[in-house]
Parts: C-alpha cells; sequence; structure tokens
C-alpha cells in the first residue's frame, strides 16, 4: 500500500478513537511525551457527550463508526489481551456489530444474480430479515420438498461488503507491517501473521460456498455425536452470496431463563458444549471458532445445533497433541512434561534450559490445584501460559488464536448455566481419550508406518537430488568466479524503484508516526 495512503487511513483511525472519547477515556500515566501529547491533543478532540460513557461503549461507538473491517478487527483483538491489555480486551468482548439491515429488493437481487435464477423458481416464500449483521443478513424462506413446504434460513452478502474490506484489510497490513519494522518489541507477537489470520477468516465469512462446506463437513465429523449437530445445506439454493440451510427449531442459548422453563438439564448443556468444542479441536483437528450463546441452539430433544460457521478453526497433528498433552498435564501436575512439550514442538527455542522453563509452568499449576475445581478457569490457564512463554521466547502462534477465543467462550456459555461448572472434570474424559489414541499400541503402529512411508518417498526422491547435486557442482566454478550477473536494464530498474520508495517514505514518514502514536494509545494498549 502506499505509504502516505496508508498513513492517512490510520491518521483518520486514530482522529476518529480520539473524537470518540476513547483515547481520552485510557490513563496517562507511564507513557513517553509523544505519547502524553497525543493524549492531551485527544482529550480536546473528543466529544463532549463522551464523558457520560463508559469506555466500551465509546470503543464500540468508534469501531462502529470506522466500519465493518475495524468491528471485526475489534471483535480479533478480544481474544488477544497480550497484545490489547486485559482490561481492553474484556470490553471488546463485548463489541457487536450495529448495522441496520439492507432493503429486501436488494437481497432479492443479490440472490438472483448469485444463483442465476428467479425467486419464484427458489422459494414459495421469501420474508422479512430475522437477523443483521455487518457481513449479511439472514431471511426465513420457504421451498418445496416432494414431501411437502419446507422452512429454510436464507443467510445473504451484504451489497459492497467485500470492496471495503479488501481496502481496510490493506491499511491493517501496512499498519502491521510498520509496526514490525519500527518497533522491536512487537516482533515477537508477529502482527503481521495476525493479519493474515483475521485476512483468511474474513475471505471464508464473505464466500458462503465456503461456509457451507463448512457445515457439510463438520456434519460429517460429528455424524455419531448424539448431542451435538449443525444443520443441513440445500446445496441447490447455495452460491457465493447466498447459503440456504435447515431452519433450526431451538431456543438460543444465549435466553438461559428459556431453555430453563422447557425443562433442559442446564449443567449438563454446559458440558455438552465443552466437550463438544474439545472433541471437534483434538479429535477432528475442525472447531466452530465462534461458538458465543447467540450461534448455539438447544433442540426439543436436548442437543446442542450451531450455526453461523464463518469463522472456523483448523489444528494439525501436531498442534492437537501439543493441546491435549499440555492440559493432560496441568491436570496431572507434570509440569516438565508440559515444558518438554514445548520444545518438542518447536514453540520454544532450544537454547533456554527445559528445567527453567517447567519451573514457570509450575508458576502457573500451582496456585490452580490450591483453588476449588469450580472456580479454575482453563481459558484463564492458557492465557496465563501465553504469557509466560514470552519470558522464554515463544512467538505467537496464529493456529492457537481462534483456539484460545473460542476456550474463552465455551467456558463462558457453561458458567452460565452452571456457576460452579467443574472445567477439569468436562475436559478429562475428551482429552483423556485423545491421549490414549495418541499414544497408545495403535498410534505407535500408525506413526511407524507414517514413518516408513516417508523413508520411502526419501528414497524415491534420492535420483532427482543426485541431478541438481550434479549441475550445482558443474555450476559451482563459474559463481565462484563470476558470481550472480545482473544486466544494465534490471540495474536501472532497480534504482528508479528504490528511489521513488525513499521519496514516497520520506513524505509519509512525519504522517506514519502521528497516526501510529494516536491508534497505539488504543488498539496496543498493555
Amino acid at each position: 500500500m502506499n505509504p502516505v495512503l496508508g498513513a492517512f487511513a490510520l491518521l483518520r483511525a486514530g482522529f476518529v478513537l480520539a473524537r470518540e472519547g476513547v483515547i481520552a477515556a485510557l490513563p496517562a500515566e507511564g507513557l513517553p511525551p509523544a505519547g502524553r501529547f497525543a493524549h492531551r491533543v485527544a482529550s480536546v478532540i473528543a466529544r463532549p457527550s463522551a464523558d457520560s460513557r463508559a469506555r466500551s461503549e465509546r470503543l464500540s461507538r468508534a469501531l462502529n463508526r470506522l466500519g465493518p473491517s475495524y468491528v471485526k478487527l475489534g471483535q480479533f483483538l478480544a481474544t488477544r489481551p497480550d497484545i490489547v491489555g486485559q482490561e481492553i480486551a474484556r470490553e471488546l468482548e463485548q463489541l457487536q456489530d450495529k448495522v441496520p439491515p439492507f432493503p429486501h429488493a436488494e437481497a432479492v437481487k443479490e440472490i438472483e444474480s448469485s444463483l442465476g435464477r428467479s425467486m419464484g423458481d427458489l422459494f414459495l416464500e421469501f420474508g422479512g430479515v430475522v437477523g443483521a449483521a455487518s457481513i449479511a443478513q439472514v431471511h426465513r424462506a420457504v421451498v418445496a420438498t416432494p414431501d411437502g413446504p419446507r422452512t429454510v434460513a436464507v443467510k445473504v452478502i451484504r451489497p459492497g461488503i467485500r470492496a471495503r474490506f479488501r481496502r481496510d484489510l490493506r491499511v491493517f497490513y501496512f499498519a502491521a507491517h510498520t509496526a514490525e519494522r519500527l518497533v522491536v518489541g512487537l516482533r515477537r507477537l508477529r502482527p503481521v501473521a495476525i493479519v493474515d489470520t483475521l485476512a483468511q477468516s474474513t475471505k471464508i465469512e464473505m464466500d458462503l460456498r465456503l461456509e457451507a462446506a463448512a457445515f457439510s463437513e463438520m456434519a460429517e465429523n460429528t455424524a455419531e455425536d448424539p448431542d451435538f449437530r449443525v444443520p443441513g445445506v440445500d446445496w441447490e439454493r447455495t452460491g457465493r452470496d447466498v447459503l440456504t440451510m435447515d431452519w433450526v427449531e431451538g431456543i438460543k442459548l444465549n435466553n438461559v431463563p428459556a431453555v430453563a422453563a422447557a425443562g433442559h438439564d442446564l449443567p449438563k448443556l454446559g458440558i455438552t458444549v465443552v466437550q463438544s468444542f474439545l472433541r471437534h479441536s483434538m479429535r477432528d483437528g475442525f472447531f466452530h471458532a465462534d461458538m458465543h450463546p447467540g450461534n448455539l441452539f438447544v433442540a426439543p430433544d436436548g442437543a446442542v445445533v450451531a450455526v453461523d460457521l464463518g469463522i472456523v478453526g483448523r489444528l494439525g497433528p501436531k498442534e492437537r497433541r501439543f493441546l491435549a498433552e499440555i492440559l493432560y498435564g496441568f491436570i496431572r501436575r507434570d509440569y516438565t512434561r508440559v515444558a518438554e512439550v514445548h520444545f518438542e514442538a518447536g514453540y520454544v527455542p532450544r537454547r533456554h534450559d527445559v528445567a527453567s522453563f517447567a519451573q514457570a509452568i509450575r508458576a502457573i499449576g500451582e496456585p490452580i490445584h490450591g483453588q476449588s475445581a469450580e472456580t479454575i478457569s482453563m481459558a484463564h490457564l492458557l492465557t496465563l501460559l501465553f504469557e509466560v512463554t514470552e519470558l522464554f521466547d515463544m512467538q505467537t502462534r496464529p493456529e492457537l488464536i481462534l483456539l484460545q477465543k473460542t476456550m474463552v467462550v465455551v467456558e463462558g456459555v457453561a458458567r452460565s448455566f452452571d456457576p460452579r461448572f467443574n472445567m477439569w472434570e468436562a475436559a478429562e474424559p475428551v482429552v483423556a481419550d485423545y491421549i490414549r489414541g495418541q499414544l497408545g499400541p495403535a498410534a505407535a503402529l500408525r506413526d511407524a508406518r507414517e514413518d516408513f512411508s516417508a523413508f520411502r518417498r526419501i528414497l524415491a526422491a534420492l535420483p532427482q537430488a543426485a541431478d541438481g547435486f550434479e549441475i550445482l557442482v558443474k555450476a559451482l566454478p563459474d559463481l565462484i568466479e563470476n558470481g550472480v550477473r545482473i544486466d544494465d536494464d534490471a540495474l536501472t530498474h532497480l534504482a528508479t524503484e528504490k528511489r521513488a520508495s525513499i521519496i514516497s517514505g520520506r513524505i509519509a514518514q512525519w504522517v506514519i508516526a502521528l497516526s501510529l502514536a494516536s491508534i497505539a494509545l488504543t488498539m496496543l494498549w498493555r
């Protein structure tokens, strides 16, 4: 992105945050002189009415003013207290999309354009909006089937949203690259990788075919699970901008009194939500990454039904084993094993000492085991663990970001049904089953087969490797004598590009500094 345009976009974001009183609500103690000056300026800019609102309300208002991309960024940063601090993260957790629905006629236009058919061919009835968010809205409709009319939910993408996200993501990337280049301490947090994860998740959210595929995959994974399911997809009426699925008859889990009044077993529901999430994460390596109670229903038969699979998470075999062994190690108070797992996974550099790292892990685990089980938060445990790993140069793992976020959410759902919910008792059966499957005799045979297959592939590749080595040996004397040659045209092109980059960089330097100073007070406040 052009540095000048990127800097001005950040400056605009900083101005909106200041105008809504977000920056003025932050403490100024401990800031460097430039930060204190920016704080004073933000206090002057703030609306007079901002003083009467809570900071979380100011933050929500500011991000909604900036647009849906910033709302998504805020919701995403709510999962990263190591970046924004615990207090800001808690406030960002309350952030909700506050957008009106788009007109019925535009929804009809999007559906017909995406599916290439008229509404009369697709639906017997197409009703009003039952839910609207920044990316899409949902309508209730009726379709014809051989067994008679069937009620469905139709999700429609908001017009123009993709272009808006692409523009804003360029700004986020510019800010992340600039932060990594100018602030050495932020490099461990890998802000560019974090934006990569955000970009990937929003791409999936905005292609409803991918969400439909996620529903299909999760339905296959959970086909034998008696207490969890997802709605079926109507592929005939699904495209890039439209997703049609079964209508869910049930009660949303965010309506606890209604769930209780229907006679459901509340503590059991909490256990089902948590165990389902852990089972999907470790058994399948594929989990619903937005399991807030508004996306979960309890069906009349007591099963949990999940909707809105726009955000999903994946864990590879290494990450699944890492998660399981860490949780199991804390359950058994085997801190040395927890430390060893970090080193085996390559998450902590080998230059550090396993015993010293185990000592740091013990400092987290022992206070937890001194508490009553129902007060222990596994999500809090993971947060503390990631904080301690900073002392041992463990880089942020983007593939674990969504996992940590969802762990926080599902634990909160369980405790809303049962304040005395015991996370360890709920988790132990699932974790123990996974550990037995990964470390037992069957797992050893499977690993042996995989190792043998890898060895066979290496042997098969040896002839090609030998040819490549022979070519390198022949070319090596010429490389040593003459080096790598660049023709005059290429050299001229490189020089021209470098000059242009230097000029634009100089123009943008002061604007970048001002914009980063203002926005850092909020989005990178520790």
